[in-house]
This record gives structure tokens, C-alpha cells and sequence, in this order.
């Protein structure tokens, strides 16, 4: 009984811990820390204060602040630094009240999603 106890445990644990993932379209080409990402869709993973951005066999990473928002968003929005049009500051995840605002080291550019 304590062995079933200690391995639901475990599994409870790993799964609190697991990232989540979100679908995001680009709409075109895009640099996300000197790596590009052609237009189309990739996932989105966030790790703690990191998002990880893969799209085939392409993966970059970068650092972001996980803010919680009041409510749920409806729909995965992109919003851009007010000094660069490509640049993005933050994302608001559909289906959750998630919004991942990126750091000034994230170079990043043109994306538009959903989930």
C-alpha cells in the first residue's frame, strides 16, 4: 500500500511539474535569439521562467516573465515592442490567463498564434 501510495505520489509530482505546451502560427519569417523560424506552426513549451519554441527539428529558447492575467483569453494574442514592429513583447495564451512577456535579451519577431 505505501509503494502505490509513494508512486501516485511521484506521478502526481511529474505531472505538476510537466510543461505545457501551446500551438503558435507565424505568420513569417521569424528570429527568436539568432535562430529563424520560417512561417507556420510550432509549439510553444513554458518551463518555469523559459519558453522553449520548436518547429521541426529547429528548437530556441528564451527567457520570459509568466504573468497571470484577471480572466481566461479567448484567443492567443501577440503583442510587439512599441520601438520594433517585429519584435514581440508578450503572448496572452488562448484558453488560459497565461501571458508570457519576454525579456530584452529575447530577439524575437513576427508571430501570430492560436492554440
Amino acid at each position: 500500500m505505501k509503494k502505490t501510495l509513494a508512486v501516485l505520489f511521484a506521478i502526481g509530482i511529474s505531472v505538476a511539474y510537466a510543461a505545457s505546451s501551446y500551438k503558435v502560427t507565424l505568420t513569417k519569417p521569424t528570429t527568436v535569439n539568432g535562430t529563424e523560424l520560417k512561417a507556420g506552426d510550432c509549439k510553444v513549451e513554458v518551463l518555469g521562467d523559459k519558453v522553449v519554441i520548436k518547429q521541426g527539428k529547429t528548437s530556441v529558447e528564451s527567457n520570459v516573465a509568466v504573468e497571470n492575467g484577471a480572466q481566461k483569453y479567448l484567443y492567443t494574442l501577440v503583442g510587439y515592442d512599441a520601438d520594433s514592429a517585429t519584435r514581440i513583447h508578450d503572448i496572452s495564451l488562448a484558453g488560459t490567463n497565461l501571458k508570457l512577456v519576454f525579456g530584452a535579451d529575447a530577439k524575437s519577431a513576427g508571430a501570430v498564434g492560436s492554440k
